[in-house]
């Protein structure tokens, strides 16, 4: 039996064989035994870039909620606004959850099925203080609640992940190629093939998130793998998130910072409801006196001019004085620099210098995404 440092067993996902069976080598992840690549992280990286490439993401949280009151329990629950999406079956949408002093609890996507079922999906590392706290919050509302550990996921990822994924299918009888993005469909529903297809993911290419029975997830991996999809780890999966600016929480992101310094201020909705009455969502009173007073730091990419790779924590420094910090940081393979992500002073130039091993050395500060689709976007300077 596989242990973490402190001697408490690994949990494993039901791709755990599969794993073993094509060489993964395998790492503590937040207490999951994961495969943190199968022989080359780099390879495995532009593998998504340039065709396509499956992540075990069984590990993730899937929560369900069922009833009359969802609607209304999520516009109090998530910054963004569900309910302008609430007549869209099977839209999706990228939120975060507040504390009412407008740290973030959890950044998340609900897929709005049915004015009356959601399906969520919740990060494994805040699991237990993220349903905590989903708990608290539901008061005398009629919902159900529950969380799915009877389902599991992957992610099939890149430019020829959905062709490929759809051969890998066909013998599902599931028919994906007209889902558009951000949106989500169940195929088969209560059959023992039943397939929820979603086309999201979290490496800023194209591709489907699909969740299936734990019974059935290892012949869907094996499946992807013979028409060409190749196993990918989380190294890659980390390279690929980072390049195209997308957050990770407990490194970009906490519930000690607000979303408006942490690059996320599109997901938050300050509209009013469909009644034309401010949706007070938890936070909304600390975010607005965040605004009234003024933000004091912003969210940038960096793009590093000398040599050494950026890593969270580094210290920024800005006109002579260590104003800012690393949030994220590694090589980027596609770009062939280092990057990073970095919370910075509001007032901050397009120019800073990194502190790396006691050395001084210049980086751009630049506008995010620094990839997408496999195409490095041009530098954007703040």
């Amino acid at each position: 039996m596989t242990t973490s440092i402190n001697n408490t067993p690994l949990k494993t996902t039901p791709l755990i064989d599969a794993h073993k069976k094509m060489g993964a080598k395998l790492v503590d992840f937040g207490g999951w035994n994961m495969p943190i690549h199968y022989g080359s992280q780099i390879e495995e990286h532009h593998q998504v870039r340039r065709d396509a490439g499956m992540f075990d993401v069984c590990h993730m949280t899937i929560v369900d909620l069922r009833g009359c009151d969802v609607m209304a329990y999520l516009a109090k629950l998530l910054a963004n606004d569900v309910t302008k999406i609430a007549q869209q079956p099977g839209k999706a949408l990228y939120s975060c959850m507040l504390n009412p002093q407008g740290g973030v609890i959890d950044d998340l996507i609900v897929y709005v099925m049915q004015p009356t079922w959601v399906r969520l999906i919740v990060n494994s590392a805040t699991r237990t203080k993220d349903l905590a706290w989903m708990h608290t919050q539901l008061g005398s509302m009629a919902i159900d609640l529950s969380e799915r550990d009877d389902l599991a996921m992957i992610a099939v990822q890149g430019p020829n992940a959905r062709q490929l994924a759809q051969q890998a299918l066909v013998n599902d009888r599931t028919q994906a190629d007209t889902l558009k993005p951000f949106n989500a469909q169940l195929f088969n529903e209560s059959q023992e093939n039943e397939r929820f297809i979603a086309r999201t993911g979290y490496t800023g290419e194209d591709g489907y998130e699909i969740i299936c029975a734990n019974e059935q997830v290892e012949d869907l991996w094996e499946q992807c793998a013979k028409v060409g999809i190749k196993p990918c780890g989380l190294g890659a999966r980390d390279t690929l998130r980072l390049e195209a600016g997308m957050n990770l929480y407990g490194n970009d992101m906490d519930d000690t910072h607000t979303p408006l310094e942490s690059g996320l201020s599109w997901t938050v909705d300050f509209s009013n409801d469909f009644s034309n009455k401010e949706r007070l969502f938890i936070g909304r009173t600390a975010l607005e006196q965040q605004l009234k007073e003024g933000l004091r730091y912003k969210f940038v990419g960096l793009i590093l001019n000398g040599k050494g790779i950026l890593r969270a924590h580094q210290k920024v420094i800005v006109e002579g004085t260590e104003a800012g910090e690393l949030t994220s940081g590694s090589f980027s393979p596609t770009m062939q620099k280092a990057i990073g992500f970095a919370r910075v002073p509001i007032n901050t130039g397009d120019q800073c210098l990194v502190a790396i091993r006691n050395k001084l050395v210049p980086a751009h500060v630049v506008s995010l995404p620094f990839v997408r689709h496999g195409k490095i976007l041009p530098p954007i300077i703040e």
